[in-house]
């Protein structure tokens, strides 16, 4: 036998190392940490302050998807100028939505509104609210649906400045 290798029963059990704490030791980390914590807390309220602010967005669909289902085709159609109109007034812009008309109408409708309207909106708006009860029943069930479907798309893409 090889007198410089020791024996099995020789071997000693190695003591275990000092446990390592996972706080951070430099004060570095806890800036890093207080910057990170900082950034959610800011997203954070950012997506809640965004939610708060387009709660009329949503609460105007809500209101299309009943009109849409409404069972009285010329209640729903009168009223969609109205909630057009209120959705507007409603968005946070300097620009006063209430008294416009017309041609001014069209020209607000179409400025906030990332995608393109028809050119005759503002006016289909106007015979919703104004043409005899005889003439809305007359329209066709393709004309409602795309009335609806452009409502629907106004209410959802128009653009508001922050």
């Amino acid at each position: 036998m090889n007198p410089h290798i020791p024996a099995i029963d020789q071997l000693q059990e190695l003591g275990l190392p000092a446990p390592i704490s996972y706080m951070p030791q430099t004060w570095g980390w806890w800036v890093v940490f207080g910057l990170l914590l900082a950034g959610l807390l800011v997203w954070a309220a950012r997506g809640y302050w965004h939610w708060r602010r387009n709660r009329y967005r949503r609460e105007a669909l809500q209101r299309l998807a009943q009109l849409r289902a409404s069972d009285e085709p010329l209640t729903a159609l009168r009223e969609l100028p109205t909630l057009l109109k209120r959705v507007a007034i409603s968005m946070p812009v300097p620009q006063a939505a209430g008294p416009l008309k017309g041609d001014a109408w069209q020209g607000f409708l179409v400025s906030h509104c990332t995608q393109p309207l028809p050119e005759d909106f503002s006016q289909q708006l106007a015979m919703l609210a104004y043409a005899p009860d005889e003439q809305l029943l007359a329209l066709p069930d393709t004309q409602r649906q795309q009335l609806f479907d452009t409502c629907a798309l106004w209410v959802e893409q128009h653009h508001v400045a922050v």
